[in-house]
């Protein structure tokens, strides 16, 4: 996908948020990660995780976002059973299949959310996600598959948590989602690259936020 990017930024050297991508033929899927913690620990969790969605695909041969959710969350919890403790750990996703000769997208998402921003539009449609993480969850149910047809000049964006949580501006608040959904309608018309250099400053200020919490990872894309 020559107009996408792809914003990575770990708060540490290894962290909790990963990015995870598989191609096979006409069919993307890729999914923005947000595994608990940062760290060394948040990284031990999602080296389980990206190894479940593998498998999931390449192993399991599953196609549907909301099968392949479902088919990781348990890969997941049958790696944590393997511990002598109780693991309370998970993962937070949004992930999407994209066929860019349909224009059509399969969409997926445990707790974070599918942002939609259509071509001349000032508002960012959003899908919301199933309420419960990749782990062990009480009222577990099956993940939800939502499709949406696009049309050429539409932009999507898969986040974590970690952009809108950032501290920073004249009051030293956090971003919140409003404001990033506002700042992404703001650059909308630059390309993917431009926007991707916008969101590195990572603050309202357009400095580089010195009190950053967590790790931030989002994924644009303009088909």
């Amino acid at each position: 996908m020559s107009d996408s990017f792809i914003l990575y930024k770990p708060k540490d050297i290894v962290a909790g948020d990963f990015y995870w991508l598989e191609k096979s033929s006409d069919q993307i899927l890729i999914a923005a990660c947000d595994c608990t913690g940062h760290g060394v620990p948040g990284a031990m969790v999602s080296v389980i995780c990206n190894n479940a969605l593998n498998r999931s695909v390449r192993e399991f041969g599953l196609k549907e976002p909301g099968k392949i959710l479902d088919k990781t969350r348990e890969i997941v919890i049958a790696e944590f059973e393997k511990s002598e403790d109780e693991v309370k750990d998970g993962m937070d996703i949004s992930l999407c299949s994209l066929s860019l000769s349909a224009l059509t997208l399969y969409w997926s998402g445990a707790n974070n959310p599918l942002w939609i921003l259509r071509k001349d539009s000032s508002v960012i449609e959003e899908i919301k996600a199933d309420k419960q993480p990749i782990g062990k969850y009480e009222a577990a149910k099956s993940f939800t598959t939502h499709q949406k047809k696009l049309d050429k000049g539409d932009q999507i964006y898969l986040i974590t948590d970690g952009y809108q949580d950032q501290f920073g501006g004249d009051k030293g608040k956090k971003f919140k989602a409003a404001e990033l959904k506002n700042l992404l309608i703001s650059i909308s018309k630059e390309t993917m690259e431009s926007q991707k250099k916008r969101l590195m400053k990572l603050s309202r200020t357009g400095k580089e936020s010195s009190s950053r919490i967590d790790d931030v990872c989002i994924i644009g894309i303009r088909v």
